[in-house]
């Protein structure tokens, strides 16, 4: 009795080492992918040049629907450490890309947990993504566009957005008529592409192929 406890436990402990060596693998690819994406960024025409779209989060979001959301809040960490290498943000984009990220696969990684169905994936994604949208207002006026006035004039950001909409009286309301719909659209296009392909490379994921 006692080598066959010893030989169930033997055998939960290597799934155990495999399920962490998998864990580890996935969010390694995951984070790369992120990080390469985020290069690839995608200026848009009805938009002020700074702000640009990118695909990066949707990995993140991919990783903490299939691992978890600490899964997809590593993938977010780790995409904008490695950025943070090549880019001339000063650090500051990569910690709002992480905080806004953070928020929105975390939450929705949480959600999607607690009710795993079709109608909670949606829940959770959509709840990610007004989270995310909400907290870009206050992020960009507090934290992101202090440290950009530094070294490019209110005035000047001011006049890229009224460029587009003449109408914009200051930056505060560009924020919230051009960054907090752009945030929010960028979640939901991540959240679109998440549930075309996530039921066909979620086997692949987990390790059910």
């Amino acid at each position: 009795m006692a080598d066959f406890t010893l030989d169930q436990e033997e055998k939960r402990g290597k799934r155990s080492s495999r399920g962490s060596v998998r864990y580890m693998a996935v969010t390694g690819v995951l984070s790369a992918s992120a990080f390469i994406l985020q290069l690839l960024e995608i200026p848009l025409p009805f938009l002020p040049s700074f702000i640009k779209f990118d695909f990066s989060d949707l990995p993140a979001l991919i990783g903490s629907f299939a691992m978890g959301p600490v899964c997809g809040i590593l993938i977010e960490l780790l995409k904008n450490l490695f950025h943070a290498l090549v880019s001339q943000s000063f650090g500051v984009g990569e910690i709002s890309n992480f905080i806004l990220g953070a928020i929105f696969v975390g939450i929705s990684g949480l959600i999607y947990k607690v009710d795993r169905t079709k109608r909670g994936a949606v829940i959770a994604s959509v709840a990610g993504a007004i989270a995310m949208a909400a907290l870009s207002f206050p992020s960009n006026i507090f934290f992101v566009y202090p440290v950009y006035y530094n070294f490019m004039p209110k005035a000047t950001i001011l006049a890229a957005y009224q460029a587009v909409i003449p109408s914009m009286k200051s930056v505060e309301q560009s924020i919230l008529c051009f960054n907090v719909p752009f945030t929010f659209a960028k979640g939901m296009i991540d959240v679109l592409i998440t549930f075309l392909i996530y039921k066909r490379i979620s086997p692949l994921l987990k390790g059910r192929h």
